[in-house]
């Protein structure tokens, strides 16, 4: 465990539904190549944050390295949603071309 990731959880005893903070401790797991543990808190994200963009690229990263594609097809698709809804042109324009160099509709509906 880094000693990032050991301040992260500690700033997430304080506040355990702070988005950043989730997301940020999701990070340091990705980049400690521990993908499990970077999927259950993107996925705790999507369920307790819905509306932090942010994590749907990233989600969806994740999930395209775990040859999981159908799925992040549809997190970027959900992400792309939300992005619209905050009028978010910057997140929309990265989550659909995510979407796009997976494939479109058909190949996955």
């Amino acid at each position: 465990m880094t000693k990032r990731l050991e301040q992260l959880l500690t700033f997430l005893k304080t506040t355990p539904n702070e988005p950043f903070i989730l997301f940020a401790i999701a990070k340091e797991y990705e980049g400690m190549d521990d993908l499990e543990n970077a999927l259950s808190y993107y996925e705790k994200l999507t369920t307790d944050s819905p509306n932090y963009v942010g994590t749907y690229y990233h989600l969806g990263k994740l999930l395209e390295a775990l040859q999981r594609e159908k799925e992040a097809f549809f997190t970027y698709k959900k992400g792309m949603d939300i992005a619209k809804a905050q009028d978010d042109q910057h997140a929309f324009s990265e989550l659909a071309g995510a979407k796009l160099d997976l494939g479109d509709d058909d190949d996955f509906e």
